[in-house]
Parts: structure tokens; C-alpha cells; sequence
């Protein structure tokens, strides 16, 4: 059955992308056959991160952006394409599945063939991104979609694994959440291409952009060789208003700071000017396979991590690993004897 829901993704029919990313939720070999035949039709999308704390705007500003790359929400920045969507919601503490609150937002985009949208669980996993996204995301490139957004759970600052799997990355601020002080917080600075700063028709919004506009130039003076892995120069403008990047080989890229409120569909359009011009900085300073390449050895770490614990823990006998972890509770043996004995095969008894 593999063979005929790869030919049906292929085709574009989204029962058999809906069909195959369950099954990918699943974790089943069918699945994994499938993904290994579509894999070679892979690597033409680009893929949009966009995370930031709760209650920043997320899902209505991905709606918005949706509607733009369709066409339908204003004027667009070229002519209509295909998008796909992954919302990751919490997982439900009743039935395991994702609470799709995002998808409860974007319900208007539903009736619109060239926009499929998909919630997953994150059954768990933390960093905002459930563990089959990587999948998803492959499933909906072979599909055709062009632009894929992936939307995190909104986690706070922890959501830094966005940055491994999208090539731009918009971190979503709001004035009045506390998140000057989630902007200095690790991580944030660093996974972000583009700053959105939404609810910008709200007190404090011209505040917000002045923190992140300050944070940005001392992160600059002080690591100017740092950002995403992209090369910076000490050179980088300090001056740009916040009307749009000003990128160029030379500096590197600068990460805009943008007003929207995208309840209203304001500021949306240069929002999405800023991914375009992102993506042809990528292609342009040919960081854009750097960024692949660092994707793909996070994944690859991953899954071979997964696995190896996989086949450990089928080794381990019924009962066996409750007794290790009681011993280890009595103080009879630390855990990284435990981990050791594990690996190499040795008995507890």
C-alpha cells in the first residue's frame, strides 16, 4: 500500500497526505517505507518558523500569512503559492491528541485547496515541535506545497529546535507579556531571522521594539561572528528603520523588527517581503546549504538516537528495568553504572 499513497502524495491528493502524517504519528514501518520513497522528491519548499510565548498572536499571524502567499489577503508579494501548515498543540492530558486550538483559528482558511493545515500533539516532547514534524514538513514538501509553516507550541524560550528545522525563523514578541525580559533570555536571540513585534496597536509597542533593537545591536557588538550560524560583519548597520532588512553578503543578515497586528491584517505584507528576502539572502551567501546541511545532522543525530534506544530497550527483559531503577532508588548503583551495564549487555542479578 506504500506505492499508492506515495503516488497519491505525489499527486497532491491530501486525504493521502492527512493519511500518511497520521501514520507518521504512529510510528509504523509502513511509514517509514513511504517517507523513503518520497524523500527524493523533497528539499523544494521553504520552510517558515514562527514561535514566541503564549498569547503573542502565533496563529493569526500565520493565518494572515497564508493569505497573503494565496493572494487573498491584500496585496501580494508574487504571484499565489501553495501552503502548508503545522500547528503544534499541546497534547490533550485526556485523549493524547492535539487540543487544535490553532486550527480553530484558521478556520477560514479551510475551504481553500492550496492551503492544507495540520495540528499534531506534541506528546511530550519539548523544544515546541512534536517528534514526527520533520516528517510532516517532508510529506507536505513532496506534496508540493511551497512555503510550509511550522508553528510552535509556545513554550517560552526552550523553543530553540524551530531553528534546526526551518530556514527562516520568526520569533513573535508582543508588548505587555513580559517579553523584554524573554528577549534577552538564551536562545532567543539567536534563533531568530525575523522579530515580529504584534499587537503593535497596543500600549508599549514602540518600547518592545526598542529593546529588541538595543539587544540586537549589543549582541552584535559583542559577537559579531554570531547569529544562526550566518557570518556577521562588524560593519552591520545599526541604523535600519523598521520597515525592512537591508541585507547584504558583505554584513550578513540583520533581523528586522516589524510592527503588525495581524487581528486587523496590518504590517502583514512586509512580514512576508522579509521571508522572501531572507530566502534570497540564504541563496545569495550560499548559507542556504549550510543551513540544510545542519538541519539534516540534527536529524540524522536524532533519529539514530531514537533508534539506538529503541533496540537497547528491546534487549531489556520484562521487569528488568523496574528492578534497575528500584536498585538505583536504594543507592545500590548509580546511574551511570546503570547506563553502562545497559549498553554492554551485562546482568543485574
Amino acid at each position: 500500500m506504500s506505492s499508492d499513497i506515495v503516488k497519491r502524495v505525489l499527486a497532491g491528493d491530501r486525504r493521502a497526505v492527512a493519511r500518511l502524517i497520521t501514520m507518521i504519528e504512529n510510528d509504523g514501518d509502513e511509514a517509514r517505507r513511504a517517507l523513503a520513497d518520497l524523500y527524493p522528491y523533497t528539499g523544494q519548499a521553504h520552510i517558515v518558523g514562527v514561535t514566541g510565548a503564549p498569547g503573542t498572536g502565533k496563529s493569526t499571524l500565520v493565518n494572515e500569512l497564508a493569505k497573503v502567499y494565496r493572494g487573498s489577503g491584500g496585496q501580494p508579494a508574487h504571484s499565489p503559492r501553495t501552503v502548508g501548515i503545522i500547528a503544534v498543540d499541546p497534547t490533550s492530558p485526556f485523549s493524547g491528541g492535539a487540543i487544535l486550538g490553532d486550527r480553530i483559528r484558521m478556520r477560514e482558511l479551510s475551504g481553500d485547496p492550496g492551503i492544507f493545515i495540520r495540528s499534531m500533539a506534541t506528546r511530550g516532547s519539548l523544544g515546541g515541535l512534536a517528534r514526527a514534524t520533520a516528517d510532516a514538513i517532508k510529506v507536505l514538501d513532496a506534496a508540493g506545497y511551497e512555503v510550509i509553516f511550522v508553528e510552535t507550541v509556545g513554550a517560552g524560550q526552550a523553543e530553540v529546535d524551530i531553528a534546526k528545522t526551518a530556514h527562516t525563523t520568526i520569533v513573535i514578541q508582543a508588548p505587555g507579556l513580559g517579553d523584554d525580559i524573554q528577549a534577552i533570555k538564551a536562545g532567543i536571540l539567536e534563533i531568530a531571522d525575523i522579530f515580529a513585534v504584534n499587537k503593535a496597536d497596543r500600549e508599549g509597542a514602540d518600547n518592545a521594539v526598542m529593546a529588541l533593537q538595543m539587544l540586537l545591536d549589543l549582541d552584535h557588538a559583542s559577537r559579531p561572528t554570531l547569529h544562526h550560524g550566518v557570518m556577521m560583519g562588524e560593519e552591520a548597520s545599526t541604523n535600519e528603520s523598521d520597515s525592512g532588512p537591508a541585507p547584504s553578503q558583505e554584513q550578513g543578515w540583520r533581523p528586522p523588527i516589524l510592527k503588525t497586528v495581524a487581528l486587523h491584517s496590518e504590517g502583514i505584507e512586509a512580514v512576508v517581503e522579509a521571508i522572501e528576502a531572507h530566502l534570497m539572502y540564504l541563496k545569495e551567501s550560499q548559507t542556504l546549504y549550510q543551513r540544510e546541511r545542519e538541519r539534516i545532522e540534527s536529524e540524522l543525530n536524532d533519529i539514530l538516537q531514537q533508534e539506538l534506544m529503541r533496540r537497547l530497550l528491546d534487549r531489556v527483559k520484562e521487569g528488568e528495568l523496574d528492578d534497575l531503577i528500584q536498585r538505583i532508588g536504594r543507592r545500590e548503583l548509580d546511574p551511570y553504572s546503570a547506563v553502562r551495564r545497559l549498553i554492554e549487555g551485562e546482568q543485574f542479578a
